[in-house]
């Protein structure tokens, strides 16, 4: 019997976490850092950014 991919769920990003998300971009902070630490995918975060108009990464 074939296993069953685990379902995500998606967590909507908080005042916190944008604010979080703005001063790393300020700081120049690696992705795959925030990632880390915000528990995040790397694609989440560059979408969230592009939301918000802000860098995030080495492409700026």
């Amino acid at each position: 019997m074939a296993k069953k991919a685990k379902q995500r769920t998606r967590r909507t990003y908080s005042a916190d976490d944008v604010k979080q998300l703005r001063s790393h971009s300020r700081a120049r902070t690696p992705v795959v850092k925030i990632a880390k630490q915000m528990k995040r995918s790397e694609g989440s975060l560059r979408q969230k950014a592009l939301a918000l108009g802000i860098g995030l990464g080495h492409q700026r």
